[in-house]
């Protein structure tokens, strides 16, 4: 069955989806993107990633491309098209087509639209997790706008394929200051000998993930301490346990930093637990239906 793809208010087969060559996406990085994991069917936390969606494009005085009920029938009936029981939907806004120029373009020229969706076995992830990933540690140099989830990722594809050559699965920034701001495409995390769960402010020098924000508030609900504050790489290395957030991988135990092992180098308890819990905190959005 051929993959099928919304760009641009048509439907058409993934491997046919093109924009034009003056999308100001492909020549500036000027859109943002949001992806949403699709469990059983249905979309894992949509109204937190329309939400920063909308806070995203704002920050970059894009306008939505459509009405959020709206948006929300074509991320559906683009997970239909693609029969997605387990994976996720991919969703890019740019600034639209328009001669290039550092300036915006005319008030009125269209934003730009793209969502895909593919299936991925929930297994995989759920292996990885069993034994735990290692992350490397790079030099954080990236633009200090990472609140706002635009699709210019270079230093992240950097760190990411640093990382994959060092035979690890993820890379964390270290700042100026010595201190993890986050993963090349996940926030990160630590717990503390105490079992305190640790992770860096969202506050402009991460992205607030939403992934982590369902953490927090399951973390509060069972009653786990956590102080969102700055740790640096050197307490990240001595901590009880590691782990990474994101609607790709949920919640990853880390079990390696660098050289250092982590606790006793297997998932950690609490890790373990937050994963286990997490999609029965998350908002799940209504199925798409094959009728449709």
């Amino acid at each position: 069955m051929s993959r099928i793809a919304y760009v641009n208010g048509r439907y058409v087969r993934h491997a046919e989806a093109a924009v034009h060559i003056e999308d100001r996406g492909y020549q500036f990085a000027d859109g943002v993107y949001e992806v949403c994991e699709v469990r059983r069917g249905r979309l894992i936390d949509e109204t937190l990633h329309v939400d920063r969606l909308e806070r995203s494009l704002r920050e970059l005085r894009i306008a939505m491309p459509m009405s959020r009920a709206a948006l929300g029938a074509v991320l559906r009936e683009t997970v239909r098209r693609n029969v997605v029981r387990d994976g996720m939907v991919y969703l890019q806004v740019t600034r639209g087509v328009a001669p290039r120029n550092h300036l915006f373009p005319a008030a009125d020229t269209a934003p730009g639209i793209v969502v895909t969706a593919k299936s991925v076995s929930p297994a995989s992830g759920d292996k990885r997790a069993e034994g735990g990933i290692a992350v490397i540690s790079v030099p954080d140099n990236r633009w200090e706008r990472v609140d706002i989830k635009t699709v210019g990722l270079l230093p992240n594809v950097m760190a990411k394929q640093a990382a994959k050559e060092a035979g690890a699965y993820e890379a964390w920034f270290i700042d100026k200051d010595g201190n993890v701001t986050e993963g090349s495409s996940t926030n990160a995390w630590i717990v503390t000998a105490d079992g305190t769960l640790v992770t860096r402010p969202a506050n402009g020098g991460i992205l607030r993930g939403i992934t982590r924000t369902v953490i927090l508030d399951l973390a509060a609900k069972h009653g786990l301490k956590v102080e969102e504050r700055a740790f640096s790489l050197d307490e990240a290395k001595r901590a009880r346990e590691a782990f990474i957030t994101a609607a790709t991988t949920l919640v990853m135990p880390v079990v390696k930093i660098d050289d250092a092992a982590i606790g006793n180098g297997a998932p950690g308890s609490i890790a373990t637990d937050l994963r286990a819990r997490f999609h029965d905190h998350a908002e799940t959005a209504p199925r798409w239906s094959r009728g449709r």
